[in-house]
């Protein structure tokens, strides 16, 4: 049986701790890849200097038959871009029912299309988030904004800078990777330590 696909959506200078509990979980499972895409296929770098070939060009995935989940990791480009053939793919993949996982800045990429105005959502701060999207006329999501490490609702994983386990705990729990035993003694263990 071939594995289904989760998608790492990245964009230079992409925050690479924010994504990698959950990359690292599912691509040790048998049931998963994780498969790097970008609008191009010129590599990444990262926050942290690492440098990723990209498997896949936006205009090139037109099939979602294969793909399990979107994850879009934070980085200091979302803000300065806004990249609208990324925007539509999420909304097209959403659409078909693909859930969509973000966190930190790709929060607000999404709020600014206008992807979260009908999902309980968070991101960073309140204040930030607003100040950040206050200019922006396709965000009408200040409702359902939620003061939360992590929210998920309606196809959407949204998570604050800080959550990177809270964000790969929902993400395998979406993804059905474990039980639900499994998964709360992976949460307990690295969200307080081995150690205690």
């Amino acid at each position: 049986m071939k594995k289904k696909e989760v998608l790492l959506v990245l964009t230079d200078r992409w925050a690479d701790w924010e994504a990698s509990y959950a990359i690292a979980g599912i691509n040790s499972t048998q049931q998963y890849d994780v498969k790097t895409i970008a609008i191009d296929q010129y590599p990444k770098v990262s926050i942290g200097g690492l440098r990723v070939e990209i498997d896949y060009s936006i205009e090139d995935y037109q099939c979602f038959d294969h793909l399990a989940m979107i994850i879009l990791p934070g980085g200091y480009s979302w803000k300065e871009n806004n990249v609208d053939k990324i925007a539509d793919f999420v909304r097209d993949a959403h659409d078909f029912g693909i859930p969509i996982a973000a966190i930190c800045g790709a929060t607000i990429f999404l709020a600014k299309h206008g992807l979260l105005d009908n999902v309980k959502h968070t991101g960073d701060e309140w204040q930030y988030f607003e100040s950040v999207l206050k200019d922006q006329e396709k965000y009408h999501g200040h409702d359902n904004f939620v003061s939360a490490q992590i929210v998920s609702h309606n196809g959407f994983i949204t998570a604050n800078e800080t959550a990177a386990v809270d964000f790969a705990y929902e993400i395998f729990r979406t993804l059905e990777l474990h039980t639900n035993e499994e998964l709360e003694i992976w949460h307990d263990t690295f969200k307080n330590g081995m150690i205690r």
